[in-house]
């Protein structure tokens, strides 16, 4: 019987780890750029004791790569990335990669996130345009003109699917490999003048926590049985 106490506990921990991945994608789900948080759970077999028992595992976290829906602004320095590409920022932690295209241009021409990181090139070097050349054009393949001349060119990477990315600044990801320019932009590319929005549907998710929640609470009925089924065994063992 203590084994189902083990058992339920895990399943209890892994759903408050699940319910708690959920309630951040909702707070996040108006985030420019956000990708979604989640988490993959298995079987851990416990061959301990002379019945093997099966637990739920604490749960790994990933990081969603999927596109986001994109919204016409119609902004000269808002740019959206199409396909899995991910523009390069710099960071105090060095360098990290987002979907968050809100660009502007300070007064010395360079070229900066909304929230103040400078954007990079393909050789991860800082841009700079000219301030008093009026708004850019951006194409799909990044390059940039001013007064129909190119001036600089914005980086396109792309991440290996297999890299396990952690969470930067600025709606960013930082992956355990480094990251390569694109250069084939059939399907990759840049659009100018949208944003992309978090990869997160709030009513799907507010379904998962709603389903999470119900799971716990049956979690927690489950263990209020086995503790009663307990008290009746030791009454019944006792009074013998």
């Amino acid at each position: 019987m203590l084994s189902s106490y083990y058992v339920s506990l895990s399943s209890q921990l892994a759903l408050d780890k699940r319910m708690s991945t959920i309630a951040t994608n909702v707070a996040n789900s108006s985030t420019i750029g956000f990708r979604a948080s989640g988490v993959s759970f298995e079987t851990t077999l416990s061959k301990v004791g002379p019945t093997p028992t099966a637990y739920a595992s604490a749960g790994k976290d990933f990081i969603s790569t999927a596109q986001g829906p994109l919204t016409k602004t119609d902004n000269p320095f808002d740019v959206a990335v199409q396909g899995d590409g991910w523009l390069a920022i710099r960071t105090p932690g060095g360098v990290a990669y987002t979907r968050d295209g809100r660009l502007k241009m300070l007064e010395t021409g360079e070229i900066q996130t909304i929230e103040g990181y400078p954007v990079l090139d393909a050789g991860n070097s800082p841009i700079t345009l000219d301030p008093t050349a009026g708004p850019p054009s951006i194409f799909r393949d990044g390059m940039i003109n001013q007064r129909d001349a190119q001036v600089g060119a914005l980086g396109l990477f792309s991440i290996d699917p297999g890299a396990a990315l952690t969470r930067g600044p600025n709606s960013s990801v930082i992956p355990s490999t480094p990251a390569t320019p694109i250069l084939d932009f059939s399907v990759n590319g840049l659009a100018q003048g949208f944003i992309e929005g978090a990869n997160i549907n709030p009513v799907t998710e507010l379904t998962k926590l709603i389903a999470a929640s119900r799971s716990f609470e049956s979690v927690s009925s489950m263990n209020e049985t086995l503790d009663s089924a307990q008290k009746d065994a030791i009454r019944t063992l006792g009074g013998a």
